[in-house]
Parts: structure tokens; C-alpha cells; sequence
């Protein structure tokens, strides 16, 4: 059997992938572009990739294609319809970066609450070393207990970050994008509600056509100014051109953001020209990828391949 891993890149030179040996001639390729695709899963029983786009374009003339694993939970990159006419199958990995992306959406909502930019740099400019009292507390910052913690998507994540926020002693409400959605434990709110009402807001939704934009500047309004919103979903979740007016216009406090319109970031965005890290944090969409969620990735992976070679339907998207 033939596999074309074309985003070895994905999980890092740090996580074994041999692991797909044992189902056969396994191929890697560190990172592959749209127009590369054809030529390199040409002869591929069983793709594994991650963001690279797989539609009737790129995979038709790859004949003897059994299956396409996701290195990832989202599929947005695969034409699903396509597959289904070709009866390919396609499986993605779940809930492996759940422990990572809870941990992480607390480090930023905590890095802009307590101001840690401003307070590192006090002390490592010497200003600390030169004043005459042993604390400094100008940049005043608040506690997490007492406040109401907003969620947007409360799957695997949204819950375990509920979870949290509920051990620090936060009010937790949570909106429902479908309306279908209801989790035991925790306040189901209207879209009005949760904005108005949310000290900090973290989103955790899969982007779709209901929430593409969902947090724009007329959104944003509605907060209050001393919210902090943390997106680790998806970057157009987001409208960045807006998030950057409400910054700059003191519309919300700060922002927290592992995903972005466009990955990498370019340097025409408009948030690339905000300055003030104490208000804005922006990591490398790498909220997931502690090195245990890249090793639990990989092994659900291999588990997919080995279900389908059974006929098991473990993960199966179809």
C-alpha cells in the first residue's frame, strides 16, 4: 500500500511518524503547495495531510485512492461531495489537543488581564530595580473570580475551558450558534446576552457560514470596555480589520489571538500594525500543538488507517 504524507511538517520534526509503516511504502513530503499535490498522490492508496487543499482538482487523477486522513480535526480543506461520489473515504482526529488548547486560552486571557507585557518590561528596563518600594502595581489589573467568562462552542474545549473558568470562580455562560446545543451545568444565553454580559470571551466554534464574522465591530460594541476576547477557533471567526478599530479606538481592553484570517500572517494585516503587546497577544496558531497533542495526532491517525483496513468506521467524516 501506498501512502503520500504531503504535510510532514504539521506535527513537527520532534514526533515519530513511522508508525504508518506498519499499513506500508509510506512517502513524506515536509510541506506541499495546491499545484503539487497531483503529481505526488498520483499512485496514493491512503493520503494523510492537513490544510492543503483535496477536490476533484487535485486528487482525480490519483485512481487507486482508498482514503484521506486528517492530520487535524477540521476538514475544511477536502471536497467532501467529491469523495463521496469516489467512495473515498475520509477521517479526521478528535479531542487530541483538547488539554492543550484549555491551557492555552487561559495563558492569553491571563497575559492581557494581569498586563504580564507591561510588568516584565517594568522590570527588565531597570525601572523596578531603581524605585524605593518593594512592589509596583500601577497598571491595575483584576481577578478572574467574580467575573463571567463567555463562551462561543461548547464542544470538547468550550467545556473543558468552562470547566476552568469555573474553578477560578467565574459566572460561565455560553451561546449556542445552532440553538441546538445545551450542556448541563452551564447558562445558556442569547448572542446579545453573552457580548453584553462577558468579561472575558473565548471562542471555541468550527467556522461555518453562521459563524464566519460572528465577532465583527458591531459585535464588538456591544461588549464592554474591559472585556478580553480570546479566539483559538478559527481565525475568520473574527473580522481582524475590526478587531484592530476596536483596539485602537479602546472599543474592548484586549484580545488574545492563536488564529488569524491568514496563516502565516501577512504583513498587510491590519492587527501586524498593532504595537501594544500589552493589549494584543498573537501566537502562531499553535494553541494545539503541545508536543503531547502531536504525538496523540499521529497515534489517532494510525488508529483511523488500521479501523478502515478492518472496515471499522473509526472517525469516519464519510
Amino acid at each position: 500500500m501506498k501512502i503520500v504524507i504531503l504535510e510532514r511538517s504539521s506535527v513537527g520534526p520532534d514526533v515519530d511518524v513511522s508508525c504508518f509503516e506498519q499499513f506500508g511504502e509510506v512517502t513524506a513530503y515536509q510541506n506541499t503547495a495546491k499545484e503539487e499535490v497531483a503529481e505526488r498522490v498520483a499512485d496514493a492508496e491512503i493520503i494523510i495531510a492537513n490544510k492543503v487543499q483535496l477536490n476533484e482538482e487535485t486528487v482525480s487523477g490519483a485512481s487507486k485512492l482508498r482514503m484521506i486522513c486528517e492530520l487535524a480535526t477540521g476538514y475544511d480543506n477536502v471536497d467532501l461531495e467529491y469523495c463521496k461520489k469516489r467512495k473515498i473515504a475520509v477521517t479526521n482526529a478528535r479531542n487530541y489537543s483538547t488539554p492543550a488548547v484549555v491551557q492555552h486560552t487561559f495563558a492569553m486571557a491571563l497575559y492581557i488581564l494581569e498586563h504580564l507585557s507591561y510588568y516584565d518590561g517594568y522590570v527588565k528596563s531597570g525601572q523596578y530595580a531603581a524605585q524605593d518600594r518593594f512592589s509596583h502595581f500601577d497598571m491595575v489589573y483584576t481577578e478572574l473570580a467574580g467575573k463571567t467568562w463567555g463562551i462561543v462552542g461548547m464542544g470538547n474545549i468550550g467545556q473543558g475551558v468552562a470547566k476552568v473558568a469555573k474553578t477560578f470562580g467565574c459566572r460561565v455562560i455560553y451561546y449556542s450558534t445552532t440553538g441546538k446545543n445545551q450542556v448541563e451545568g452551564y447558562e445558556s444565553v442569547d448572542f446579545m446576552t453573552l457580548l453584553s454580559e462577558s468579561d472575558v470571551l473565548s471562542l471555541h466554534c468550527p467556522l461555518n457560514d453562521t459563524t464566519r464574522n460572528l465577532i465583527d465591530l458591531a459585535a464588538m460594541k456591544q461588549m464592554k470596555p474591559g472585556a478580553v476576547l480570546v479566539n483559538v477557533a478559527r481565525g475568520p471567526v473574527v473580522n481582524n480589520t475590526d478587531l484592530y478599530q476596536a483596539l485602537k479606538d479602546h472599543i474592548i481592553m484586549g484580545a488574545g489571538l492563536d488564529v488569524l484570517e491568514h496563516e502565516p500572517m501577512l504583513t498587510e494585516d491590519a492587527l501586524a500594525q498593532f504595537e501594544d503587546s500589552n493589549r494584543l497577544l498573537i501566537t502562531p496558531h499553535m494553541a494545539w500543538a503541545s508536543v503531547e497533542a502531536r504525538k496523540r495526532v499521529v497515534e489517532d491517525v494510525c488508529q483511523n488507517i488500521a479501523a478502515f483496513l478492518k472496515g471499522e468506521m473509526r472517525n469516519r467524516v464519510i
